[in-house]
């Protein structure tokens, strides 16, 4: 092993460095367009509800390596869809990057707008006809009296999401993102040698980023639970 980190430490590091900002852009927009859908999903216009409901159930029910295929081919080869300047010398490197978060942010919302739903769902009825009796709107009520009491019961649940996220991460490899995932495929070419010892380092190096995500996450969840 510490040959390999000899040999390796200053890629592993930025392999896993890659890892982290991919699972922490895409889980502010997850959270983000997560919380929009699971809005939509309780609304009371017919279309939000269909539109939600539909995205929901065909993005769960898609493989995440195909959307984050169809974002480099369909949005960038076909499309030209490009999230980087055309001069920018790294241009296929950030291009990529960005488009795998993309990927990942329109797979993960699905399931952060699923938590959010069930946490809406925890919420009394009456707290949010008690805030139309005040004068609220549906996106005040939602906004103001539902979600943050939401967001407080499915606290467990979301670290759940993320650790998810994390682990999904592997999957930008295919489209050339050099995140760990991609280290580790080069590492087992060269190194065929010591393949448990490869697969020791990349286990290691994601638990070392999630086990403190599910502790931080499970006492977060009991300290703020809502009192019923």
């Amino acid at each position: 092993m510490g040959h390999l980190l000899d040999t390796y430490g200053h890629q592993l590091v930025s392999a896993f460095w890659t890892t982290i900002q991919l699972t922490f852009w895409a889980a502010i927009g997850s959270l983000v367009w997560g919380t929009l859908l699971a809005a939509m999903r309780v609304s009371p216009v017919p279309i939000l509800r269909g539109f939600a409901t539909a995205y929901v159930n065909i993005v769960r029910n898609t493989p995440l390596t195909l959307i984050v295929i169809f974002a480099s081919v369909g949005l960038y080869q076909n499309l030209g869809v490009a999230f980087a300047p055309a001069g920018d010398p790294a241009f296929i490197d950030h291009n990529n990057f960005r488009l795998a978060v993309l990927a990942f942010i329109v797979y993960t919302s699905a399931f952060v707008c699923e938590s959010l739903r069930s946490g809406i769902n925890t919420v009394p009825v009456g707290q949010a006809e008690a805030s139309r009796s005040l004068g609220l709107t549906f996106s005040q009520g939602i906004r103001l009296v539902v979600l943050p009491q939401a967001f407080r019961a499915v606290i467990a649940p979301l670290g759940s999401v993320l650790i998810a996220l994390t682990k999904n991460t592997t999957i930008a490899s295919v489209i050339g993102v050099a995140e760990a995932s991609l280290l580790m495929k080069t590492m087992i070419e060269n190194e065929a040698d010591q393949l448990f010892v490869v697969f020791a380092i990349f286990a290691i190096g994601f638990m070392v980023l999630t086990l403190p995500v599910g502790f931080l996450f499970g006492y977060l969840g009991k300290r703020m639970a809502v009192k019923r």
